[in-house]
């Protein structure tokens, strides 16, 4: 198996909470190790052994004027967007306590990197509201001005794990949602929306509370623009309403070729090339 592609770089920095090990040698947090392509890196306990492939630099040197790190952060981020699809498509059938200590169907299987979330609404540094039943954190990498996540305590996985019991915790989120918005300092200048991905990278359902400037340097590429102005963004409303209704969470067929779609203003509608130039013209629409 060779190793994802962010491992260009002939050396590899451990900045995350499990253990990580080349060959038989264990990377300190935060610690740096140069390897030699051959070398196997094993990732959470060894639970996950890589064999280490260097390829070709074709960028002449290190991406311009972009940093090893720089590149490497990059590289990570789409790699893991990549695999968002596939991640969450996968289903098992097995069951895990919540934290009530009861036991709920989990339909999907997430890619360790995915089970983040679960850590940092944990974290009382991401927090920013709570209550008895959810909690609400900034996004890490937020793609607008104003970028909350509110996520159940109760453990379930995704949209799809969803169902009529869960309505009255759902309309909780929506309200907390609304809360957030009234309480932002720019609530009267700008519109926001609240939704879920049709399709989440994350484990642990998260709605989000998202301003519609996209003004972010963390907008970097066409999936982050259309997950969020596409049907692949799926109205909170829509899916209470879907509860009270079907008992369920219906996803379309094809939901995931929405990422593919070219780049439209969510505004005007305007087609544009690339994401610097959609940022230029977003512009236009921000308030003066």
């Amino acid at each position: 198996m060779s190793l994802c592609p962010w491992l260009i770089v002939h050396s590899i920095e451990y900045l995350g909470l499990n253990p990580t090990s080349i060959d038989s040698v264990v990377v300190g947090k935060d610690s740096e190790v140069k390897m030699k392509a051959g070398q196997k890196l094993h990732i959470v306990n060894q639970l996950y052994p890589y064999t280490v492939q260097f390829k070709e630099d074709t960028t002449g040197g290190h991406g311009g004027n972009k940093t090893p790190r720089e590149m490497a952060s990059e590289e990570r981020e789409s790699h893991r967007e990549a695999l968002s699809v596939k991640a969450a498509k996968q289903t098992e059938n097995t069951s895990v306590p919540d934290s009530l200590g009861e036991n709920i169907k989990n339909t999907e299987s997430f890619a360790p990197w995915s089970q983040g979330l679960k850590t940092s609404m944990q974290d009382p540094k991401m927090q920013v509201y709570k209550d008895d039943k959810v909690v609400v954190i900034k996004d890490k990498y937020p793609k607008a001005r104003y970028h909350w996540l509110v996520l159940p305590w109760q453990t379930i996985s995704s949209l799809k794990a969803l169902r009529e019991e869960h309505c009255d915790l759902v309309k909780h989120m929506h309200q907390v949602a609304e809360q957030m918005v009234q309480q932002c300092p720019d609530a009267t200048s700008l519109r926001f929306r609240t939704g879920y991905h049709a399709i989440p990278s994350m484990s642990q359902v998260h709605l989000h509370v998202i301003s519609q400037d996209f003004d972010s340097p963390s907008l970097k590429n066409k999936k982050h623009w259309n997950s969020f102005t596409t049907d692949y963004f799926m109205d909170s409303q829509d899916v209470i309403q879907m509860l009270e209704t079907d008992g369920k969470v219906t996803v379309k067929e094809g939901t995931s070729e929405l990422l593919k779609l070219p780049l439209r203003c969510h505004i005007c509608r305007k087609e544009l090339p690339t994401i610097p130039a959609l940022k230029e013209h977003l512009k236009s629409h921000l308030p003066r």
